[in-house]
């Protein structure tokens, strides 16, 4: 019976990998897969097991208390990510983000490298990946004309955006599954990888300035410094603060990350809602005001898709976990690869054609390592930034390959060695700084 669950999820994992071929979008079969699986379960009569984490063995567990479980610390990512999701969209509300195009002020080819990937790098360890690579590639298109300059440029900002969120709780999908899940604690997820994120970034960027395509000036600058919003500024350094503060205030009350992010987000849309009604008239309608709410029209442009897609696989990563099939495939990975930097890294070249998230759901379940274990602060590095070494590797990488139509083949013969310098080299100062604090 535990051939049809893996048969199901390889069934349903290969329909989301070829999403763009097969023309059906990933959460329909990521939401099928977890449905089907957890039929099985429950229809199979399986044994349902969790892990005692203080024995490190499986004990005997009951369907429903499981199934809640499992729904529970899911349900905190994605609330958690809404959140967030939300203050992004309340900061692009206001046209907050215009705030970053004053910081490009410079005509230098090689030195725009060094502007885009240093902003795309801290400003994607507060936001996600996915919006920074939005977000810059909007203002590379204001800067650059070149189709062929222009997507250099965009190549190197998923680099330094995939590079970004490795290193913070919430900079990356991945990166929050682990902190949520008390695998990593900020301070030192950031003492750990911040320097290695650095040097992921740092060599692809290098190398690439002394290309002949990065030489000499831009024909032509074009830069809007002041925002369409005189409120643009204020909700752009509130919105990153409200995000900020998260760590800060779970490790002052040791509450979930998700309560922090919904007080974050109320701070966020009270003043949001306080400056936009400086724009209405007192004669507008109840209806009216709340259509022209930021709340309520930033609710309605977050990437649900994405949640949803998260819930699915996720779910489906747990209804494996649940049977004891992850634990068992650990424990065959221990005595097979015995080296846990082997594996880790394995990890990292796959996220580059797999999806990270649900690999980093399945190293989750495998390993039961103690919080803040070198295991896991690798895990986090290798997850986010080997999705770099493909254009289909990462979020960041398949809406940059959509918004400059950056060929698959082109990628892989320009860009892909770069990142794979990068992230190798990365991971390679990662164990030496593990190894020189043992």
């Amino acid at each position: 019976m535990e051939n049809i669950l893996i048969l199901i999820f390889i069934l349903g994992y290969l329909s989301i990998t070829l999403e763009h071929s097969i023309k059906i979008d990933k959460l329909i079969p990521a939401l099928i897969m977890m449905v089907i699986m957890w039929a099985v379960i429950s229809i199979g009569q399986f044994d349902i097991y969790a892990v005692d984490e203080a024995l490190k063995i499986l004990v005997p567990a009951n369907f429903e208390e499981t199934l809640l479980h499992h729904f529970g610390k899911t349900a905190e990512i994605l609330i958690f990510l809404v959140g967030a999701m939300t203050i992004v969209e309340i900061i692009d509300h206001f046209d907050g983000f215009s705030v970053i195009k004053g910081f490009v002020k410079t005509e230098s080819k090689r030195k725009l490298i060094w502007v885009f990937c240093i902003i795309g790098f801290f400003l994607s360890a507060v936001i996600d990946n996915l919006t920074t690579t939005i977000i810059l590639i909007s203002i590379l298109r204001k800067i650059v004309k070149t189709g062929e300059l222009r997507i250099w440029y965009a190549s190197l900002i998923v680099i330094a955006a995939n590079a970004g969120g490795a290193w913070s709780p919430i900079g990356d999908v991945t990166t929050t599954m682990l902190w949520i899940a008390n695998k990593v604690t900020t301070v030192n997820l950031i003492t750990n990888l911040f320097i290695p994120s650095v040097i992921s970034i740092f060599i692809p960027a290098f190398i690439a300035s002394y290309l002949p395509i990065f030489k000499g000036n831009i024909e032509q600058v074009v830069i809007e410094d002041k925002s369409s919003s005189k409120y643009g500024n204020i909700m752009f350094y509130l919105g990153m603060g409200a995000i900020v503060f998260v760590p800060i205030f779970k490790t002052i009350t040791h509450l979930p990350p998700y309560l922090s992010m919904m007080l974050s987000l109320a701070i966020v849309a009270i003043f949001a809602e306080i400056l936009s009604l400086k724009k209405m008239e007192f004669t507008t309608l109840e209806s009216e005001k709340s259509h022209l709410s930021p709340i309520h029209k930033s609710l309605s442009r977050i990437e649900m898709p994405s949640v949803l897609f998260f819930l699915g696989i996720l779910m489906a990563v747990a209804a494996l976990e649940s049977v004891g099939m992850l634990f068992q495939f650990s424990e065959w990975l221990k005595i097979t690869i015995p080296n846990p930097d082997l594996v880790v890294l394995i990890l990292g070249f796959s996220s580059s054609v797999i999806d990270n998230v649900p690999l980093v759901a399945a190293s989750i379940g495998m390993f039961h390592n103690g919080i803040d274990d070198s295991l896991w602060h690798f895990v986090a590095y290798s997850a986010g930034t080997g999705g770099s070494m493909l254009i289909i590797g990462s979020a960041a990488g398949v809406v940059a390959m959509g918004m400059e139509k950056i060929n698959f083949m082109w990628y892989l013969k320009n860009i892909a060695w770069l990142a794979a310098i990068g992230f190798i080299s990365g991971a390679i100062a990662f164990m030496l700084i593990r190894n020189f604090n043992m």
